[in-house]
C-alpha cells in the first residue's frame, strides 16, 4: 500500500511525542501525555480521511503507516 509522506510524517512526530514521556513525572509528564495525545488525534483524523479517500480501511492504512514509520526509523539513509 502507497501511503502519503504526510500520513508517515504525522506517525513518526507521534511517536516522538511518546518516547519523550521517558523520565519524565508530575506536570512534566502530564504536558508531555497531552502532547503526544494531540498527536496522536491529528494522525488517526489523518488516516481516517485517507482511508475514506482510498477505499481502504482505517486499521490497514494504520498498520501501513506504523510500518512506515518504523521502516523510517531503521534506514540509515532516513
Amino acid at each position: 500500500m502507497d501511503i502519503p509522506q504526510d500520513l508517515i510524517s504525522l506517525g513518526r512526530a507521534a511517536e516522538e511525542q511518546r518516547a519523550r514521556l521517558a523520565g519524565l513525572e508530575g506536570e512534566e509528564f502530564e504536558v508531555q501525555r497531552r502532547a503526544w495525545e494531540e498527536a496522536t488525534r491529528a494522525v488517526r483524523a489523518a488516516i481516517a480521511d485517507h482511508a475514506a479517500v482510498s477505499g481502504r480501511s482505517a486499521d490497514a492504512v494504520e498498520s501501513a503507516v506504523k510500518r512506515a514509520v518504523r521502516q523510517a526509523e531503521e534506514d540509515p539513509a532516513g
